[in-house]
């Protein structure tokens, strides 16, 4: 006998419950660590991962522009004129001297990011970090530190870059033992062993920070008045 043939019917995916947006303010992620560390290596990966939720604040500075270096992305090299104008304005939230260079960050795109809900990447040292949790925008703070796996290391990385003279990565190395002993200052310690692991630990710092309570309160369309309409 022969069977009746039947068509296979194609599945139908269960409908998806729309969740509300829930507004939020941005958060200002420093990333801190000793010349050679990873930090640059693990903020560009981050930017690429979290594209386009986290941007980078582009620094100002007043050293030379590198090999591969791209003015207005990886930094903004100005001259000590237009630099001291910028910071006697008031335009840098926070500015300092490292290795006999100047560095700021400049105060308009920070502001207008963190209000729009965007996160903010920046890469600064420890005298930064230490302004900033001292500025406007203490409360969206969120500061890493990285570590290097050991000295023995760190210096290994210093010479593998081949940028700087055997006297400037000695240099480096002083500054890196002064850097690391400003980690309790920090709200997260990583190691930078791998970079993928390190990676990883950072977007998920990122991540929890988003969904504090604090980050979506108290703002129009935040969790307020989400939570208002539960009542």
């Amino acid at each position: 006998m022969k069977m009746a043939e039947t068509s296979a019917m194609p599945a139908v995916a269960p409908p998806v419950a729309r969740v509300p947006l829930i507004r939020r303010r941005g958060l200002l992620i420093v990333l801190s660590s000793p010349s050679g560390a990873g930090k640059t290596t693990i903020s560009k990966k981050l930017l690429e991962a979290e594209s386009p939720m986290v941007q980078m604040s582009v620094s100002v500075t007043t050293r030379r522009q590198r090999p591969g270096e791209i003015n207005g992305v990886d930094y903004s090299f100005i001259d000590r004129a237009d630099f001291e104008r910028l910071r006697d304005e008031g335009a840098l939230l926070e500015n300092a001297e490292v290795f006999g260079h100047a560095y700021g960050t400049p105060a308009a795109p920070i502001t207008a990011a963190l209000e729009q809900g965007r996160d903010v990447l920046l890469d600064i040292d420890w005298q930064g970090a230490q302004a900033l949790a001292a500025g406007p925008f203490k409360n969206d703070l969120v500061r890493i530190f990285i570590l290097p796996p050991s000295l023995d290391e760190l210096h290994r990385r210093l010479e593998r870059r081949n940028q700087d003279s055997a006297d400037v990565v000695e240099k480096r190395m002083q500054g890196a033992r002064h850097e690391i002993s400003h980690w309790r200052d920090y709200d997260y310690v990583l190691v930078n062993a791998e970079v993928a692991a390190c990676l990883a630990e950072v977007q998920a710092i990122v991540r929890t920070e988003r969904l504090r309570r604090e980050r979506r309160s108290g703002i129009p369309g935040g969790l307020d008045d989400f939570v208002a309409t539960l009542g």
